[in-house]
């Protein structure tokens, strides 16, 4: 499912007009992005959370000359799935 039809299902399931839905979307994405750029967490009860998380500096190789390079930390996102959302999955209805 892409984003359009996100949009669209979402529009539906609301009874909300597709752009409204958009907006109830974008909305949503920039309220994870701000609370994780604080270093907060988002939590949704029964979906799951979504947390900020630390890589380290690291060593790698390059696929194309299989020379060693250093790959630089870096703060990444992590999706912890809530058990609704686990059981959703396992069991489809």
């Amino acid at each position: 499912m892409n984003k359009s039809e996100l949009v669209q299902a979402l529009a539906a399931a609301t009874e909300q007009s597709r752009a409204a839905a958009s907006r109830s979307l974008e909305a949503f994405t920039r309220i994870v992005s701000k609370e994780l750029a604080r270093g907060g967490e988002v939590a949704i009860p029964g979906f799951g959370s979504f947390k900020r998380a630390e890589r380290g500096e690291r060593s790698g190789r390059n696929p194309q000359t299989g020379e060693a390079i250093t790959i630089a930390a870096a703060t990444t996102v992590k999706f912890v799935p809530g058990a609704a959302l686990k059981a959703g999955v396992n069991n489809p209805k």
